[in-house]
Order: structure tokens, then sequence, then C-alpha cells
């Protein structure tokens, strides 16, 4: 019998604090070029991965056929187009918005599948999806109403939704063919040449930054993907992956206090109708997609 080594709630609770630090961190640097951010961002991420990939991992990689190949490399183009709309949504809206409306991510990735490959939607889920858009239109009208800039901002974040929902739709079977850490490896690879061969392209300089950027740019590539995607990856082996689900439903709530904190962002009222109903739907989504919610910690790992 094993017992987890640390308290998985413990971990979930850092990993969450963890991802709502990924706005702060874009917003922190937002005097360099945004393709420059997320370039630095998913380099430095690689760099660590590397040892534990070749000492590791690197028979993953033999094993890999073609058309893995293919999904893994589109895979990290639209990871790469969902970096790029975050950060420019991040360039015009609030933390709060921007956060708030990339949940509908949670909703397009059910619509996709629905529309594209006929596959079932249950009431309860299309409940819940007209619960989430509800809630974003509160948002965007309130946002449409501080000016086109801000509105536009809130576009970019839809739009980002939409990327990651397709990011996350090719991902899925890739993960019963290959590890986590595999698979975020290949794909922050692949972003990384598009982002490095953009830069270049664009003759934007990758070296003239403050010296506070670079403790933004290091702080960006781990805590979000080391301190928030590896820890939610280790508690699934001993907690209800539902329970981890509810968890991740409060990082805009995170992000937004933090904003508050750090930035001295305002919440405004409709942000705070339009977030409580955003995230009762995405809760109210989880309960209908889950058959059985399980708010124990495993006494043994599952494999």
């Amino acid at each position: 019998m094993r017992i987890s080594p640390f308290n998985p709630y413990i971990a979930v609770i850092i990993g969450v604090i963890a991802i709502s630090t990924t706005a702060i961190f874009i917003k922190l640097a937002s005097g360099a070029p945004i393709t420059i951010i997320a370039n630095y961002q998913l380099l430095i991420a690689v760099i660590i991965m590397s040892p534990t990939i070749v000492t590791k991992y690197k028979h993953e990689f033999q094993s890999n056929t073609w058309k893995n190949w293919l999904n893994l490399i589109i895979s990290g183009i639209f990871l790469t187009i969902y970096l790029i709309l975050f950060m420019e949504s991040l360039q015009r809206t609030s933390v709060s918005s921007s956060a708030l409306i990339l949940t509908l991510q949670s909703i397009f990735t059910l619509l996709l599948p629905f529309i594209f490959r006929q596959e079932k939607l249950s009431s309860g889920a299309f409940i819940s999806a007209i619960i989430i858009l509800f809630g974003n239109a509160i948002i965007l009208r309130g946002d449409f109403l501080l000016g086109t800039d801000v509105f536009y901002g809130d576009i970019f974040a839809i739009l980002a939704a939409i990327a990651f929902s397709i990011f996350q739709l090719l991902a899925q079977p890739m993960r019963r063919r290959v590890s986590f850490i595999t698979h975020t490896f290949i794909v922050f690879s692949v972003g990384l040449v598009v982002l490095t061969i953009y830069n270049i392209g664009q003759q934007h300089s990758f070296v003239s930054f403050p010296v506070h950027y670079w403790w933004v740019f290091i702080a960006l590539a781990i805590v979000p993907t080391f301190f928030g995607q590896y820890l939610f990856n280790w508690a699934a082996k001993w907690m209800n992956t539902s329970t981890i689900s509810f968890a991740i439903t409060f990082q805009p709530v995170g992000a937004t206090i933090l904003a508050l904190l750090i930035l001295n962002e305002m919440v405004s009222w409709y942000q705070v109708l339009g977030g409580s109903i955003i995230i009762f739907g995405l809760l109210l989504l989880i309960v209908s997609t889950t058959k059985k919610i399980e708010f124990t910690i495993s006494k043994k790992a599952r494999k």
C-alpha cells in the first residue's frame, strides 16, 4: 500500500494559486512584445525539462508514429496561437475579464465534438453551457461600455479559448500514448521553434529588457507549469480528478485577487456578477459530466 508523501489537497491548492499567477506575470512584462514573452516562457520550460526527457523518456520519441508526430506538431501550433491570443487579450482588458472569458474553453471543448463528430451532449452540459455563456455576456457587455479596445481584449480571450479547446481535443488521444512530460516537452518545443522563427523574422530584440523582466520570464515558465500543471498531474494519482476540476474552477477568482493585490486592478460589479454565474455554471458542468464524484484521498496511487 502506497501512502501519499505529501497531502494532495495542499498540492492542488498550491497548483490553483500557481496557475492564477500566469496573467499577473504577463502583465508585469507587458513592455516586451507578447511573442517574446511567450518565446521565453517556452524556452525556459523546455530547458528545465530536457535533462529528465533525455534520461528517462527518450524511448517515447522512438515509439511515436508519423500520425502521432503530426498530432503533436499541430498541437504545438495551436498552443502557440493560444498563448499569443491570451497575452494580446491581457494587453487590452483586465485580468479578471480575460481569466473569466477563458473559461469558455470548457464549453468549446464540449461543443466542437458535438458539432463536428455528432457526439452526445447531455442536458446538464447544455444547461451549464447556457449559464456560462450568460455570465460571459454580462462581462462582455460591461467591457464594451468601457471602450472598443477593452472589448477587443475580450474578443482575443474568446479566440484564445477556442485555440486552447482545439489544443485540448488534440491532446486527449495523445495522453494514452505518451507521458504527460513528453507531450508537454514536444508541444512546447514546437511552439518554441514557431515563435523563434517569427520573432527573428520580425526583428524583435531577444535581450534588451530590464533586469526584472528576466525574473518575470523565469517565473512565468516555472510557476504555472511546474507548480501548477505538474502538481495537478501528480495529485491525480492520489485523488479523484473531479476534485481537481472543482478546484481549478476557482482559478479566475485567484487571478482576480492577485491582480487586485499586485496590480491594483479593481473589480467591477458586472465582473463579480458575471463571474459568479460563470463559476456556478462550471461547477454544474463538472457535476453533469462526472458520473461519480469522490472527495476522498485514495490510499494508493492509480496506475
